[in-house]
């Protein structure tokens, strides 16, 4: 009986949503679910690391975000990758916060975390660089990127932003919408110059001035040495009694995973990211 209600208050809340938000009924069904098992844990639960390993598992798929001619709202929870994950994590937290828990909520949540202005979805107005996403998101008051004490946060990232117009082949919507090119490059220019503090990799270490800088439900962005990107790399942190560790979506694991690697020990194999930033979400 209460699975069948469940069903139909999904439906009859969703029904006028079809239409704007691309999503299958399992996603729906499964946002329900992971709110309900919310509510019944204890209070002061972090909620970004909850969901964070609820979803642990799921298969990792890039470009889902990718799949139309023109840009929809696309709620997917069946395939992640790093910047969904985190997208996700971030949006069943903040309905959680504010005790606003239909699948609509959670809808609008996404729409708000993943365009610039959070509302209707466009391809130019999606935080496509992390950067801007931190930007825009924090302006919105949902989160803000810690940059001390120094140390750890010793070394400067200056961006020279340039990826997505250097290689529009490897964009779908751009590719079918050259108009796009130049409102990205717009966004790149206003990027480039720019200079965050990070933590470079060698000082990601189980240290009381890390762990009282770094907390569990941190956002965490490996910068990057390839050129025109501003980071690589997005997912959650989580302390172990052996250091820091990466709740992400892997594309080397294929999966969502707490990383068994340490994130030094990670970092340390990774050549292209020098350190990382991170983003707090607010409470």
């Amino acid at each position: 009986m209460k699975t069948t209600l469940l069903s139909i208050l999904i439906l009859f809340s969703f029904a006028t949503a079809r239409a704007a938000v691309q999503y299958e009924k399992e996603d729906s069904i499964y946002v329900m679910k992971l709110f309900a098992e919310a509510k019944r844990q204890p209070d002061g639960t972090n909620h970004m690391v909850f969901f964070a390993r609820r979803m642990l598992g799921l298969p990792y798929v890039a470009h889902t975000l990718e799949v139309n001619d023109t840009e929809h709202l696309i709620i997917n929870l069946r395939q992640l990758d790093c910047t969904t994950y985190v997208e996700n994590v971030l949006a069943l937290t903040l309905c959680m916060k504010e005790n606003k828990t239909t699948f609509k909520d959670f809808c609008d949540k996404i729409a708000l975390i993943r365009y610039a202005k959070g509302k209707q979805p466009h391809y130019t107005d999606r935080l496509h660089y992390f950067t801007s996403w931190i930007e825009h998101n924090t302006r919105k008051g949902l989160c803000h990127e810690i940059q001390s004490p120094a140390p750890p946060f010793t070394a400067v990232q200056t961006l020279d932003i340039n990826y997505m117009t250097s290689h529009v082949s490897s964009y779908r919507m751009l590719h079918l919408n050259p108009s796009y090119i130049a409102k990205i490059r717009n966004t790149e220019k206003e990027l480039t110059g720019k200079r965050y503090r990070y933590i470079p990799k060698s000082e990601v270490k189980n240290t009381r001035l890390l762990r009282r800088t770094i907390h569990d439900g941190d956002i965490i962005a490996t910068t990057t040495s390839i050129k025109g990107l501003d980071t690589q790399h997005i997912g959650i942190a989580v302390w172990h009694s052996d250091g820091l560790h990466m709740l992400n979506a892997s594309s080397i694991r294929h999966k969502v995973v707490e990383e068994p690697l340490t994130l030094y020990q990670y970092l340390q194999r990774r050549k292209t990211m020098p350190g990382i930033r991170v983003v707090r979400v607010e409470k």
